[in-house]
C-alpha cells in the first residue's frame, strides 16, 4: 500500500495523504488541517492521493487560496517528491464516458466524475433527457469538458477515444425484486452498450454497474469475446459499493475513524454471494460470532435496505455513484501510472474454480496486474462455510449470462 506521511491537507474532512486506496473519508463542512512540515497532499474531488500536487483548478478553493497554500508547502514538497516513487500531478488527459448517464445513478455519478482533475472529456449519453444534463454539468468549474449524446445514432460518437466506459444504464430496483428480477431488460441494454463499446473504444477499461451484475459481467464478455476484443484484464464488475458499505457498518459497529477502516469483500453482487472478510478487516478489530452475523447479513441486504426505504422511489443511486466515482478515480490513477491502486471488483478470475470472482486487484496502465490470493487465505470457519455457500448461486448466475450472450447473436 502506499507509503503514510504526517502531511495533512483537507476539505471536508481530515485526512491522511498516506491512506490506502481502498479507502475514502467522511465530509465535515469546511473543516482543514494543514501541516507543513511534510508532502502536501490535496483534496481531489473524493479521497486524498499520496502526493498529489495542488492545483487550483482542480479543488473547491479559489486560485488566491490556493496558491497560498502552494506556496507555504513548495519547498517541503519538492523534496519529499524527489524521494517518492510516484509524484502524481494531474494533468487532465483522460476522456470518460457514462452510458445511463440521465438516470438516478448516472446523474450524480457524472457529477462526481466531473470532480476528477484527471479528466480532460466526459462524454454523457442516455436515450432522452441527457442534452440538459450535460448543460447543467457543464457549468462545474473544473477542468473536464462534458458533452452530451442522446439516442442510438449518437452512441458511437459518445464512445470514440473514450479511455474509461462507465455502464449504469438499466432499470432500478423496486420493492419486491431481486436483483435476478432485472436479468430481461438489463441483459439486453448490456449487451446493446457493450457491442458498441467493442465497436468505438475497444481499449478502454469497461465498468459494469447494470444489475444483476452477477450475469452482466459475464454478459459482457461473451460480447467481447464475440467481437473479437476481449481483454478480461479491461472488464471490471464495480462491486465497491459493497465494500464501501463494510467500511461505514464495521466503523459505525466499533466505533473506529472511518478514514482508517478497510475491509475486503468477495464473490459477487447479490445477497448471498456478497461475502465480507471481516476477519481481514483493517485495522485488525475483533468481532464476536453475533457480530460476525448481524454485520454480514446487513451488508448482503444493504441494497434491499435501501429499496425499502425509498418505497418504490427508487433503489440505491447516490451511495452507487460514490462507489462507482471511487472506482473510476482509482482507474484514472491507474493510468496514469499510480503503483499503488487496489479495489476490490468482480473480473474473470483463477481464485476459485468460478471463472468470474470479486476480490481485491491491483489497477495498473494495463488494467488488472494481479489478482490479491491473500485474501482467501486463513479464513475463519464462518467465512469458509460462507465462501462455499454462496458457489452455486454465484455459479448459476454467470452461467445464465453467458447462455444469455451465447443465444443473442452481436450486431456488425
Amino acid at each position: 500500500m502506499a507509503a503514510t506521511s504526517a502531511a495533512t491537507f483537507s476539505i471536508g474532512s481530515t485526512i491522511s495523504p498516506g491512506t490506502k486506496v481502498s479507502q475514502l473519508p467522511q465530509s465535515k463542512p469546511l473543516s482543514m488541517r494543514f501541516n507543513s512540515q511534510n508532502t502536501l497532499a490535496t483534496f481531489s474531488g473524493l479521497k486524498a492521493a499520496t502526493f498529489v500536487k495542488c492545483e487550483s483548478e482542480s479543488s473547491f478553493l479559489g486560485k488566491e487560496s490556493s496558491a497560498v497554500l502552494r506556496g507555504a508547502a513548495a519547498p517541503k514538497a519538492q523534496k519529499s517528491s524527489q524521494r517518492s516513487q510516484y509524484n502524481l500531478n494531474p494533468q487532465a488527459s483522460y476522456k470518460v464516458a457514462i452510458l445511463g448517464a440521465a438516470g438516478g445513478i448516472g446523474q450524480p455519478l457524472a457529477l462526481l466524475v466531473k470532480m476528477s482533475p484527471l479528466i480532460s472529456a466526459l462524454h454523457i449519453y442516455d436515450i432522452a433527457n441527457v442534452k440538459g444534463v450535460a448543460a447543467d454539468l457543464s457549468h462545474c468549474n473544473t477542468p473536464s469538458q462534458v458533452l452530451g449524446f442522446t439516442g442510438s445514432s449518437e452512441l458511437p460518437n459518445s464512445l470514440k477515444g473514450v479511455d474509461v466506459v462507465v455502464i449504469p444504464a438499466g432499470v432500478p430496483r423496486k420493492p419486491g425484486m431481486t436483483r435476478d428480477d432485472l436479468f430481461s431488460i438489463n441483459a439486453n441494454i448490456v449487451k446493446t452498450l457493450v457491442e458498441a463499446v467493442a465497436d468505438n473504444c475497444p481499449d478502454a477499461f469497461i465498468h459494469i454497474i447494470s444489475n444483476p451484475v452477477n450475469s452482466t459481467l459475464p454478459i459482457a464478455a461473451e460480447v467481447l469475446k464475440q467481437k473479437g476484443v476481449y481483454d478480461p484484464k479491461k472488464l471490471f464488475g464495480v462491486t465497491t459499493l459493497d465494500v464501501v458499505r463494510a467500511n461505514t457498518f464495521v466503523a459505525q459497529k466499533k466505533n473506529l475513524k472511518l478514514i482508517d477502516v478497510d475491509v475486503p469483500v468477495v464473490g459477487g453482487h447479490a445477497g448471498i454471494t456478497i461475502l465480507p472478510l471481516l476477519s481481514k478487516t483493517r485495522p485488525p478489530v475483533s468481532f464476536n460470532d453475533e457480530e460476525v452475523q448481524e454485520l454480514t447479513v446487513r451488508i448482503q441486504n444493504a441494497g434491499t435496505e435501501v429499496v425499502e426505504a425509498k418505497e418504490g422511489a427508487g433503489s440505491a443511486t447516490l451511495s452507487m455513484a460514490y462507489a462507482a466515482a471511487r472506482f473510476v478515480e482509482s482507474s484514472l490513477r491507474a493510468l496514469d501510472g499510480d503503483a499503488d491502486v487496489y479495489e476490490c471488483s468482480f473480473v474473470q478470475s483463477d481464485l476459485t474454480e468460478l471463472p468470474f470472482f470479486a476480490s481485491r486487484v491491483k489497477l495498473g496502465r494495463k488494467g488488472v496486474e494481479a489478482i490479491i490470493s491473500s485474501d482467501l487465505q486463513g479464513l475463519t470457519e464462518y467465512e469458509q462455510k460462507a465462501l462455499e455457500a454462496l458457489k452455486p448461486e454465484l455459479k448459476a448466475s454467470i452461467e445464465k449470462g453467458i447462455a444469455f450472450a451465447q443465444k443473442q447473436p452481436v450486431t456488425t
